[in-house]
């Protein structure tokens, strides 16, 4: 098994010397990746509903924002040399889809090959409107982006021509080191998000889920491979506990319920706490390094 951590990088902690200590601190703690969340805005007032909290709240404080994600990836590859770079989750409706491919692929050529990407249609209506995107078909605008990234990734010259998209024959590089491009790690816990796993995901990224919560995720999971032709075997499922935090024991039990890789929060508020809270950690590490021998 795999273990990865989760650096929720928000002002005003994240600051370099943060970063670099998560960097350089990971990678002597020994772990397989190191992933980043997205928005490009908050609010002080939605409508919207959040997934992953009771109470339907991201757990932003007023005056809080995150990093963008590639930006902070780009800063992460330069301190580290080994470590897997993520994104949990880029909210790629909202985006471009050419300038998200050679994003993705500038990150990866400067990782030395190095990037998983995870993906997910977003939940915060507002974001949207704010970056002037439809909210509606936001799920079929995904699926159209991720043929114009592969087919800029992947082809020369590159095309396609979509119901919401059209890429005229053009040239993108340098392409992306990893063949045929970097792993795409799919968001979400709907059935749509499963579905869209099977049909083109090397990977399912689940949030906020417990060991004993696996079991369903994964039944669901293996009836959509099974619809799309596909094997489980061909899909990475990795789990963030968030902020149920992890423990040795519950490494164990998400390896005995069929995940490839646990991701766990960090929680450290300055640069001088990264290195303590990430030794808390070791033990996990240390397990999932044994259940993988």
């Amino acid at each position: 098994m795999d273990f990865g951590l989760f650096a929720p990088t928000a002002n005003p902690f994240s600051t370099p010397e943060w970063l670099q200590a998560l960097g350089r601190g990971a990678e002597e703690l020994g772990v397989h990746s190191l992933w980043v969340p997205e928005h490009v805005v908050l609010f002080d007032d939605y409508a919207s509903r959040y997934p992953y909290s009771a109470d339907g709240r991201i757990p932003a404080p007023p005056g809080s924002g995150m990093l963008e994600p590639f930006t902070t990836l780009s800063f992460l590859a330069a301190c580290t040399s080994t470590v897997r770079l993520g994104t949990a989750i880029c909210l790629l409706p909202q985006r471009n889809p050419v300038y998200a491919a050679k994003e993705v692929a500038t990150l990866d050529w400067l990782s030395n090959g190095r990037v998983d990407f995870g993906i997910g249609v977003g939940w915060l209506k507002e974001e949207f409107e704010v970056v002037n995107v439809p909210w509606e078909r936001r799920g079929a605008r995904t699926d159209e982006y991720l043929e114009v990234m592969k087919a800029l990734w992947c082809e020369d010259p590159s095309s396609y021509q979509g119901e919401i998209y059209t890429l005229p024959p053009c040239n993108m590089h340098p392409k992306p080191l990893q063949a045929p491009h970097p792993p795409l790690h799919m968001g979400g816990e709907s059935d749509a998000a499963l579905r869209r796993v099977a049909r083109t995901g090397q990977g399912w990224f689940t949030f906020n889920r417990l060991p004993a919560e696996v079991p369903e995720g994964l039944e669901r999971l293996g009836r959509a491979l099974e619809a799309a032709g596909r094997d489980r075997s061909e899909v990475t499922v990795t789990v963030c506990p968030y902020f149920n935090g992890c423990t040795p024991e519950m490494v164990e039990q998400y390896a005995e319920a069929g995940v490839d890789q646990v991701v766990a929060l960090v929680f450290a508020m300055t640069a001088e706490d990264m290195a303590p809270a990430l030794d808390q950690l070791r033990p996990c590490v240390e397990r999932a390094r044994s259940l993988s021998s």
